[in-house]
């Protein structure tokens, strides 16, 4: 049958929850879609989500709100998010919840068949709907499952296992294409398009070991930052509290343990009786929300107590996450994935014995900056999901992550199809402009082939790794920010002196790991840059004072941080690439924060105290 040359072909880069929404709603509204991803979409990371998805079902009685959903996320993420933006994903949440139950999503239910809710950090309310220990992965598979019955109608083209190297402009400088190479024929192919959605999740492998799929490496946020697309707010990378630590990477324990009972402690010395016992030091610190505190006030804690305090197991980075106080049978049933993981990696059973977790870098608040419709500053190209900045502030509540991937596609997928029809898309690309552009990634791809020089592609990706979290992650301070930026700029001169050893042109992960990282140090340097600039604390952003070039203590001994800067720092961090001299330009914006009064945040205190 002859292809309809009226339909309106939208190409969507990443497989997850924003993505593949994004693409069912192009199909309802009679687009095309090419969809583009490193896996086979049910593989991608969006199943790794554990915990829950966040809506005001209200089913426990607690007379929770949608205006209390809206005003959590907004609190906890330090007042730095778009509040009208935030306003409209949480007046959606409740209407998600009950389309991903006609789906099919397996949401766990009461013995009286309501929808169960259970707690999550920072909000006071039970309002995180789940589906045991493996939503993200449900409710991934009810969505492919929509996908596979457009696939079947010839509306979807999905090419899985293929890489988004760039996007393509036409000469009005309007996104018209992209360049993709097959991950196991290395072909490279240029592609036409009306609009482009990138739903490409995190850039967790930055830092090397974190809890994110190996994937998650930031490479095509960085490619289309190279192509003129700004980065909002870099700096803010979550750290999550509890992880199991390991030499490969660390690894998930969600929060839905401490939402279902888990406490943190470690042992210590009583101040008063001097003798032995645990110390839940959340609870402690935190009394009106203990063990469900946010996750950067969490993670900013368990470092104190281990690295300044000195009083992790051990003696070492490892706090105990204890759910052995909890009925097994009802763990087995809330949390049984995670208590198969435990089991699997540390040979140790939880329902028996504390976990033993430390933070671990987990998810990008940050990400390219985008409208409320989720355009881009690059006509013609959005973004959605991970990937973009907009919905979190200076720090994500957690089951906000789901919420934010799925509300996304909601919203890109039908503003793709409007620009598609009534955009100013400029000409259309010629076949000569199609072929220079793939010939240009085809020329850099040959050059990268030909690399033979003494340096090794991860042994540098450890080292930028190693970098990061020494000096961009719980606690940050100017001195080490400045460092951190030199070595990083080595370590990018030094990427030229890279040898390869895999010169082949099937299934060459060498050769594609290669031109990621490139683009991976790039985005590095956009993260700690964004930080160096930012001379606040927010959100997942701790500086601190220094002072005649040392960090300031006061007088019990306590590191002193600064305070936020509402005056000079409410905005949001843009960061523009400079193509000459490769370094990341960053300006501050306005936005919309008129809804909610900013306020301090205190978790010591209940929110309404």
């Amino acid at each position: 049958m002859a292809k309809d040359m009226t339909k309106k072909q939208i190409i969507i880069v990443g497989g997850g929850i924003s993505g593949l929404l994004a693409t069912i709603k192009v199909c309802e509204l009679g687009g095309e879609v090419l969809l583009f991803s490193y896996c086979p979409v049910k593989r991608s990371h969006s199943l790794c989500a554990q915990g829950g998805i966040n809506a005001c079902m209200d089913t426990k009685g607690e007379h929770d709100s949608v205006y209390e959903h809206f005003d959590d996320t907004v609190y906890g993420g330090d007042f730095l998010a778009d509040q009208i933006a935030v306003k409209g994903m949480v007046e959606a949440a409740p209407k998600l919840i009950k389309m991903f139950d006609r789906m099919g999503v397996p949401f766990t239910r009461t013995p009286e068949g309501v929808l169960d809710l259970r707690n999550f950090g920072g909000q006071k309310n039970k309002r995180t709907c789940f589906a045991g220990s493996t939503t993200g992965q449900q409710i991934l598979y009810a969505l492919d499952e929509q996908v596979r019955r457009w696939e079947v109608k010839g509306s979807v083209k999905k090419f899985e296992f293929w890489e988004f190297v760039k996007i393509i402009k036409n000469k009005e400088g309007i996104c018209r294409g992209i360049v993709a190479q097959s991950m196991n024929s290395m072909e490279i192919r240029a592609f036409r398009a009306d609009t482009v959605i990138l739903a490409t999740g995190g850039p967790g492998q930055v830092f090397g070991r974190c809890t994110a799929s190996t994937i998650c490496n930031g490479s095509a946020v960085s490619a289309v930052y190279q192509q003129g697309a700004e980065i909002a707010n870099p700096e803010f990378i979550q750290i999550h509290p509890t992880a199991i630590p390991g030499s490969d990477k660390n690894r998930l324990m969600s929060e839905a343990c401490r939402g279902e009972g888990g406490r943190v402690w470690v042992w210590r010395e009583n101040p008063q009786t001097h003798e032995k016992e645990r110390w839940y030091f959340l609870e402690d610190m935190y009394p009106a929300y203990g063990n469900l505190v946010p996750r950067d006030v969490a993670s900013r804690a368990i470092y104190k107590v281990c690295e300044h305090m000195k009083l992790g197991i051990n003696g070492e980075h490892r706090v105990y996450l204890d759910l052995s106080h909890i009925d097994g049978d009802y763990l087995v049933r809330k949390l049984g994935g995670i208590l198969e993981m435990y089991s699997e990696f540390v040979g140790k059973d939880p329902r028996e014995v504390p976990m033993e977790i430390f933070p671990s870098v987990h998810y990008s608040m940050g990400g390219i900056w985008v409208d409320r419709l989720h355009n881009t500053n690059i006509p013609g190209l959005m973004a959605s999901g991970e990937c973009d900045y907009q919905y979190h502030g200076a720090n994500r509540l957690g089951a906000n992550s789901l919420l934010s991937a799925a509300y996304s596609g909601t919203v890109s997928g039908p503003e793709a199809m409007k620009w598609a029809k009534t955009g100013n898309k400029g000409s259309e690309l010629t076949d000569n402009e199609l072929e220079a552009a793939r010939q240009e990634v085809q020329n850099e791809y040959d050059k990268i082939l030909q690399m033979n020089g003494s340096e090794n592609a991860h042994k540098l990706h450890h080292e930028m790794g190693d970098l990061m979290y020494k000096y961009v992650a719980i606690e940050r301070d100017n001195n080490g920010l400045d460092a951190c930026l030199v070595e990083l700029k080595k370590i990018l001169k030094r990427w030229d002196d890279i040898g390869i050893t895999d010169r082949g042109n099937v299934a060459n992960q060498e050769a594609m790991f290669v031109r990621q990282l490139r683009n991976m140090i790039l985005y590095a340097m956009a993260i700690t840059k964004g930080a160096r600039c930012r001379d606040e604390s927010r959100g997942a952003h701790a500086k601190i004072v220094l002072e005649n070039g040392k960090q300031k203590h006061d007088a019990d001994g306590e590191l002193v941080f600064m305070g936020r800067d509402d005056k000079n720092f409410m905005r949001v961090t843009i960061v523009n690439y400079d193509k000459k001299t490769e370094e990341p330009i960053v300006t501050y914006r306005e936005f919309d924060h008129s809804l909610i009064k900013p306020r301090a945040r205190n978790y010591a205190v209940a929110k309404k105290e």
